[in-house]
């Protein structure tokens, strides 16, 4: 008697493990058997936790180089 095979929950990544992914994605750096893991392994509320991070860092360096220019 066959029994089906057990479908494992890939294990999610950490917060920081995130941070590099979505870093590295940005640059476009990424091999693509990282980013496959990814599409299994991403948890999608440190996805949009990373995204609003990256965003606000992001906002942050440009309120600054253009102080910087105007002064």
């Amino acid at each position: 008697m066959m029994s089906e095979p057990i479908k494992q929950e890939p294990e999610k990544m950490s917060f920081f493990a995130t941070l590099g992914a979505i870093f590295w994605s940005f640059i476009g750096l990424r091999r693509r058997s990282d980013y496959e893991k990814d599409n299994t392994s991403l948890n999608p509320f440190y996805v949009l936790a990373a995204a609003l991070l990256g965003v606000a860092i992001f906002i942050g360096i440009l309120l600054l180089v253009v102080s910087l220019v105007l002064k």
